[in-house]
């Protein structure tokens, strides 16, 4: 049996999961399209999402989990200025076909 963590009971990490999923997805399609400095950078920052949180849930001091959340926050913000770069670009169609 695999150990339970606290941050799996989070529903903010529960949320970061389902958006790195999706960003992971569009980096897969991305690849495709040969753009994959784009697809390895949406990827990294949507794993940066829900490993900040996983591991600022590991704190033992509430200001230092902030922090951690603080960093998730801002490679969120890193996520959105990328789909709104692909969202004006030729991407258009694949973003909005992504579901974003």
């Amino acid at each position: 049996m695999r150990p339970h963590f606290r941050f799996e009971d989070l529903e903010i990490w529960q949320l970061a999961r389902s958006l790195a999923v999706k960003f992971h997805k569009l980096a897969d399609e991305l690849e495709r399209r040969r753009l994959y400095r784009y697809a390895e950078q949406l990827r990294a920052a949507g794993l940066s999402l829900t490993n900040n949180i996983a591991e600022g849930s590991g704190s033992t001091h509430p200001q230092e989990f902030k922090q951690f959340l603080n960093i998730a926050r801002r490679s969120l913000f890193e996520d959105a200025s990328m789909l709104m770069v692909l969202r004006v670009s030729a991407y258009f169609i694949l973003v909005t076909l992504m579901g974003f």
